[in-house]
């Protein structure tokens, strides 16, 4: 006897959480951002750089909103208690903080070595307060990312080939304030060309935090590798360097990220994306 094939009934929500996911988030992040933009595409005015800076606050909300009420919809309380557990996971071995250096690192590296081969212009700025702009946006988009979509989509299928299409996703949501991210904002005919080498850059992020969470379950731990993210590429972003340097570069960082994917690939495997986060190497706290 053949085995009953997978029912269609039920809520929306339910049937499609993967989807009813992204559709929320996107959908409250880009009407704020577009309620920003709004008064100056009506008057077919130039967006100005401060309206495309205070787009990104705004859309922080969609994923974090997206992932605490999908949680609720489609997990009940059980989903908001894990959900919760996770947040607060921090008892975790202390080789996997040490993965929190690889974007500093990486983006240094790259900025010297452009600078030191290339052009001066690549110069590594210092601007310390950037980290501000790097905390809301890991503490907050990762509520929905790695607390919500990550777990489903990894539970559906190989969890690298998830993280992937995760990044992707990620990478697209971006998209209304990818004109005014960088020092060579906006990029005029070259936004496409920096969305590729952006997207090259943050798929492989999401990989690398994707393989935290694996590991560890630890939520704040991707929120930390999120800052650490987000906020260097602000810190330490070349501020002279205009719109095809600034594609140069990105596109050169996300090289170096998929460089180190594909040594962990090879010393971990490329199922480590995929275990079972119940036997995790997290040490919960209880």
């Amino acid at each position: 006897m053949q085995p009953a094939p997978p029912t269609r009934s039920g809520p929306f929500v339910q049937r499609f959480p993967i989807l009813s996911y992204f559709g929320l988030a996107f959908a409250i992040s880009w009407a704020g951002a577009l309620a920003m933009a709004a008064p100056y595409l009506l008057r077919r005015a130039s967006i100005p750089n401060m309206a495309g800076i205070l787009m990104f606050p705004i859309m922080l909300l969609g994923p974090s909103i997206a992932g605490i009420v999908m949680t609720r919809l489609a997990d009940g309380r059980k989903g908001l208690t894990d959900l919760r557990t996770r947040l607060f996971s921090v008892r975790v071995a202390p080789r996997y903080y040490a993965i929190l250096l690889v974007p500093p690192i990486l983006v240094l590296t790259v900025l010297k070595g452009l600078e030191t081969f290339v052009s001066p212009m690549y110069a590594p700025n210092f601007f310390l307060i950037g980290v501000l702009f790097g905390v809301p946006a890991g503490f907050l988009e990762e509520i929905g990312w790695t607390g919500y979509a990550l777990p489903k989509m990894v539970a559906r299928g190989n969890g690298f080939a998830a993280s992937v299409l995760l990044g992707v996703v990620w990478s697209l949501w971006h998209l209304p304030v990818i004109n005014f991210l960088g020092a060579a904002s906006p990029h005029g005919a070259y936004w496409f060309r920096f969305f590729l080498a952006f997207a090259l850059a943050m798929t492989a992020m999401r990989v690398l935090i994707a393989w935290l969470h694996a590991h560890t379950r630890s939520i704040l731990l991707a929120q930390l590798m999120h800052v650490s993210s987000t906020g260097v590429l602000v810190i330490f972003g070349a501020p002279r360097v205009n719109a095809v340097q600034e594609a140069v570069w990105y596109a050169t960082y996300g090289l170096a990220l998929w460089i180190v994917v594909g040594v962990m690939v090879r010393f971990f495997g490329i199922n480590s994306w995929s275990g079972d986060l119940q036997q995790s190497e997290l040490v919960a706290t209880r």
